[in-house]
């Protein structure tokens, strides 16, 4: 998901997007110590989606505290 999606989305929508991704993660690397994934790039990709929107979390935190 990119950025601008991610910045339409409330920060519980956020979280829930996180913790999805990180679950996705997890299974990922089970299929991974198996042998069963071909495609080694998604774990990439996953971590990147999960830094990605906890960068917005974080951009919107910071931006209350100096309110």
């Amino acid at each position: 998901m990119k950025a601008s999606e991610l910045r339409e989305k409330n920060n519980e929508e956020i979280e829930l997007y996180i913790r999805e991704r990180t679950d996705d993660l997890m299974h990922f690397r089970i299929q991974q110590a198996t042998g069963v994934v071909e495609n080694i790039r998604a774990a990439r990709e996953l971590r990147r989606e999960v830094a990605r929107a906890k960068t917005i979390l974080n951009e919107r935190k910071r931006a209350e505290q100096k309110q």
